[in-house]
């Protein structure tokens, strides 16, 4: 790709207006390199996410069903969740929310994307991680505000259900998108 033909808004302020235990909002103003005026932004700083590929020895994919308060649905998507600030990488970060959410554990965790889930408001990233030969080997260690069930789904089975929007989350068919690349590799 050539250079950018955009360059960057500097900051001039930026002030907290609120913080709600998972995200803050802020307000910046910047300068308009094309006009040179100022205009005022919004952001939602979050902390980072991670979403899991997990593949069992037999090929299948290790899924969740939990109750979505955004839009009051019950909805089918990969194991994952927001990075803890002990969380040293996204990968430690991932391997930790599949044994929790899951009780699986597996092998050659490493990350195949990343994303910004909505860059005109968000400042976090997205990280998708892979982890193959998944097995069973914990019991699960939910959050109290957590309800999730584990499914375990043929990797034939996954286009269609997001063809039917069964899969719906943005950010889970984004995850699977990586997964498919990175099969196709």
């Amino acid at each position: 790709m050539s250079s950018p033909l955009i360059h960057p808004w500097p900051l001039q302020t930026t002030r907290l207006l609120a913080d709600y235990r998972i995200f803050t909002i802020r307000n910046d103003i910047k300068t308009s390199p094309r006009t040179g005026r100022q205009h005022d932004f919004f952001v939602i700083d979050c902390p980072n996410w991670v979403n899991v590929v997990a593949v069992t020895t037999d090929r299948r994919l290790v899924m969740v069903e939990q109750f979505r308060h955004g839009t009051d649905t019950v909805d089918l998507e990969i194991p994952g969740g927001v990075m803890d600030l002990k969380d040293a990488s996204p990968v430690e970060a991932g391997v930790r929310e599949l044994r929790e959410e899951t009780g699986y554990e597996g092998h050659s965790a490493r990350l195949i994307g990343s994303i910004s889930p909505n860059p005109a408001i968000m400042s976090n990233q997205c990280f998708t991680l892979l982890v193959e030969d998944c097995e069973l080997k914990h019991p699960t260690e939910l959050d109290h505000g957590e309800d999730i069930a584990c499914r375990l789904l043929d990797l034939e089975e996954i286009p269609k259900l997001v063809a039917d929007g069964v899969i719906r989350h943005s950010l889970v068919v984004t995850a699977l998108y990586y997964f498919e690349l990175h099969r196709r590799r």
